[in-house]
């Protein structure tokens, strides 16, 4: 690999920023109690994104007062395995599509069944 892609951090809340606007309306619309924030790394090695909360399908009559779902999309290691900007753009939109499926109850495996 040639090296690191950098991307600013501005640059990059816009990339996800555009990510998320290519998400169905259909869909924007049926998610709920959920922020989508850039880090610049993650909890531990190897992860390019993370949702934590309450998929949808697991919400119940008792789902009330809480607080917001969190998907981070981590900007460091995403530039670190991308060469150019159309590189960190395409592993953006799949990482929020990934993250985006987790908060509608779809896990890894159901994700990887999909070609995602």
């Amino acid at each position: 690999m040639a090296g690191v892609m950098e991307v600013s951090r501005e640059r990059f809340e816009e990339l996800v920023s555009e990510a998320l606007d290519t998400i169905p309306a259909e869909l924007t619309r049926l998610m709920d109690n959920v922020v989508v924030v850039v880090v610049d790394d993650p909890p531990e090695p190897g992860l390019l994104g993370l949702y934590t909360g309450i998929p949808l399908t697991e919400r119940g009559d008792w789902y009330a007062g809480v607080l917001p779902d969190r998907i981070e999309i981590y900007r460091n290691p995403i530039c670190e395995i991308c060469e150019t900007e159309d590189d960190v753009v395409e592993e953006v939109q799949i990482t929020v599509v990934h993250e985006i499926a987790h908060h509608f109850g779809i896990d890894d495996h159901r994700l990887h069944e999909l070609g995602w």
